[in-house]
């Protein structure tokens, strides 16, 4: 067998397509989205060599209809939960043994499909079942998660490449081996590059992956494993299964296997996991690695020397893209008096032309929230700002559920900046904005600090260089991903890694190799070319 140290493709980020009116581009995208939208679909789940159906259909339902027949799914019970283990632990030993190059190739060629064959499916899958438009779902569905294929392996590469210093007579390497047992992918509903990259970037570095999406992205989850097949990734590596979410989690993580938990959701439910996993510490054969991204209330924090256009747009856009669930969506805006009037203006001005409708016109900036428990969330946010004596609304406000779950772009304006809406993880198009006094900057600044339990992204907006310094050093804690004269939105693989701490989760920075540290285990091996044959040292004489 013929042996190299492989040069892997340099990764570069994914070109974004424009998508501009009559290009080949979106109508191309667009014709694919129609052909899927007429079609039944029937989605298995995916164990070891299986394609799993039960006698358990779940409708699919699309945001912006939730009326039309898009055909189901098959649910699993906890049987089908243990057969994912068993068929992830019996695929193990051969994906282990497999040369990091070959499971390089397999995640490459992935990227590549994406990329090609495969890009309007997957845009057009996001679109349906997630309502995102047309630009939503190419920098997401498409872009981040090629990113996420083609930088992964670039940092797998480069973390099996860093190796310790050998001492005169002794050669020292560093083993990165896959962990012991299985490895468990939660992924949300909001990023189909989330739900691909979690269950992925673990496999990459050699581990097996039970994988449980949102029961609301399971179009565009479906539509990855036939993307993983046909890669060529070997049967049980990763299993996609769909189960209930409470019952999944106990039998998960009580088995004595579990290694890792790689999570991205609502922080209740990974802090509920984290105390499972706590309880049953005793039972693993090792003590497993958990990184989880979870939720945010992201600030946009404005100085008097902001330019009030800028503002604007990063509010209009960090607040209202995809309909506000991002988890590093703008939600609060603390903006000084004297620039508020300004920026009002040109928001109402912006707002005025956003349409919102379903992603099949790529004309519509905002779509429908993703289900009626979205769509109810919201109203009672809005309703209760409309009631409230110390809030306001002045922009929006107007929701509707006939066809589809569509709330239109709100924006809060309160007075006390302790008001719900400016602490609550709402996870809709809503923006709340609290006015301050211009010379109370500084107190300002301790209260964004201060309001809310998550620290996920944040940004400062300024043209005076000392207070976004200022700015910069009171809110170190704020935000995992800050933003300087930005939304606090649209973080890049490989250029801004991404994560935060405090109740928004472990800060282990997905798109980064940091992230894939946590998957590996590492073996320092000394080897010594000439033993010693006596025992006495120098000193002894």
């Amino acid at each position: 067998m013929s042996k190299a140290i492989s040069q892997v493709p340099y990764a570069v980020n994914e070109p974004v397509r424009s998508y501009e009116p009559g290009s080949p581009e979106v109508k191309s995208l667009i014709a694919t989205y129609k052909q899927m939208w007429k079609e039944k679909v029937e989605i298995p789940m995916y164990i070891g060599n299986k394609e799993v159906k039960t006698d358990k259909k779940v409708r699919i339902e699309s945001p912006q209809d939730h009326q039309h027949d898009l055909g189901f799914f098959y649910e699993g019970d906890m049987s089908h939960v243990d057969m994912a283990i068993e068929a992830a632990l019996a695929a193990k030993k051969d994906w282990n043994a497999l040369g990091w190059e070959q499971r390089a190739s397999i995640f490459l060629k992935a990227a590549e499909l994406v990329a090609g064959p495969y890009r309007d499916r997957l845009n057009a899958a996001t679109m349906i079942g997630q309502g995102k438009n047309v630009m939503q779902a190419e920098i997401d569905s498409a872009c981040e998660f090629i990113d996420f294929l083609r930088f992964n392996v670039e940092f797998m590469t480069e973390m099996y490449a860093e190796q310790p210093v050998s001492s005169e007579g002794i050669w020292n390497r560093s083993e990165y081996r896959p962990l012991e047992g299985f490895c468990f992918a939660v992924t949300p509903f909001n990023f189909t590059a989330i739900a691909g990259n979690l269950p992925s970037c673990m496999a990459m570095m050699g581990n097996v992956v039970v994988w449980k999406p949102s029961m609301s992205q399971v179009y565009s989850a479906q539509v990855i494993m036939e993307i993983f097949k046909e890669a060529g990734l070997p049967d049980g590596v990763i299993n996609l299964i769909y189960t209930d979410g409470a019952q999944t989690a106990e039998k998960v993580l009580s088995h004595p296997d579990f290694a890792g938990l790689h999570f991205t959701g609502s922080t209740s439910v990974f802090q509920g996991m984290w105390k499972m996993i706590g309880d049953n510490i005793h039972k693993y054969k090792t003590y497993p690695r958990i990184v989880g991204e979870t939720g945010g209330k992201d600030f946009v924090m404005v100085h008097p020397s902001a330019d009030a256009a800028a503002v604007a747009t990063a509010l209009v856009r960090g607040a209202f893209e995809y309909q506000g669930q991002k988890c590093s969506a703008a939600s609060r805006a603390y903006m000084p008096k004297s620039l508020w009037e300004e920026v009002k203006t040109i928001m109402g001005k912006q707002l005025e032309t956003v349409k919102m409708g379903s992603p099949e016109d790529p004309s519509n900036f905002v779509n429908a929230v993703i289900h009626r428990g979205s769509f109810e969330k919201c109203k009672k946010y809005i309703d209760a700002a409309r009631e409230a004596s110390d809030s306001k609304i002045i922009f929006g406000g107007n929701y509707d559920d006939k066809t589809g779950y569509f709330v239109e772009p709100t924006v809060i304006e309160v007075e006390n900046p302790n008001y719900v809406s400016m602490c609550e993880e709402i996870f809709g198009p809503i923006l709340s904005v609290y006015v301050y006094e211009d010379q109370n900057w500084k107190e300002t600044l301790k209260l964004v600090d201060e309001t809310s339990i998550y620290s996920l992204t944040g940004s400062i907006f300024a043209k005076d260089r000392y207070a976004i310094d200022e700015a910069y050093h009171a809110l170190e804690n704020a935000a995992g991903n800050f933003y300087i004269n930005d939304k606090p939105t649209g973080a890049v693989v490989g250029q801004q890694p991404f994560g935060g701490a405090r109740a928004s989760g472990t800060n282990d920075k997905a798109g980064s190799k940091m992230n894939l540290m946590r998957w590996v285990s590492v073996r320092s091996v000394k080897e010594t070319f000439v033993s010693p044959k006596d025992y006495k040292y120098p000193f002894l004489g």
